[in-house]
């Protein structure tokens, strides 16, 4: 019996040390979304400064799409702009963008600075749609499908070597299976 109490302590801590283990092969990076395989929120925003149309739920649906969620107090969307033009050059995908928490005008001159990588952009100041998103910080980038599912979502900057090992293969891979266009 006493053996049986010295090995308890030794069994537990072999435990967590295999539950721990097994977290080490996850990416810290993803986060889950309840919306994968779901319709995008329904959704209407006014446009940013400078621009004259908005962007809502229904821009997203016909053509695969991605959806960048910005802001231009993000540093790490300083960091990631530059893929995005390169995506825009490259003509994919459409990129719609969504100015999260931002100042009256603070994104239209970000833009401007950087350039505009953006099919429409939706001024998201009170931070409602992000939610409806599940948002968790910028950047984000959703991947939508033809009908306006919900097919990936990627959490922080995308990189050159994300936008061609995983990103770019997915949305070349929606747009094959998409049903013909009415």
């Amino acid at each position: 019996m006493m053996r049986v109490v010295f090995l308890l302590p030794i069994a537990a801590f072999l435990a967590l040390a295999l539950w721990f283990a097994a977290g080490l092969g996850r990416d810290p990076g993803y986060i889950p979304s309840m919306l994968i395989d779901r319709p995008a929120p329904l959704f209407s925003l006014p446009p940013i400064a400078g621009r004259d149309q908005g962007f809502s739920s229904e821009d997203l649906k016909g053509a695969v799409s991605m959806v960048n969620i910005f802001g231009s107090w993000c540093a790490t969307c300083e960091i990631e702009h530059p893929v995005l033009m390169e995506i825009a050059r490259e003509g994919i995908a459409p990129i719609y963008g969504l100015n999260w928490k931002d100042q009256p005008g603070a994104g239209a001159a970000w833009l401007a600075e950087r350039g505009d990588p953006f099919m429409a952009i939706g001024d998201d100041a009170d931070g409602r749609v992000a939610v409806d998103f599940g948002v968790t910080g910028a950047p984000e980038t959703f991947i939508i499908d033809a009908e306006g599912r919900v097919r990936h979502k990627h959490v922080g900057e995308i990189t050159r070597e994300q936008w061609r090992r995983v990103l770019k293969p997915m949305v070349e891979d929606l747009k094959k299976n998409a049903p013909p266009a009415d």
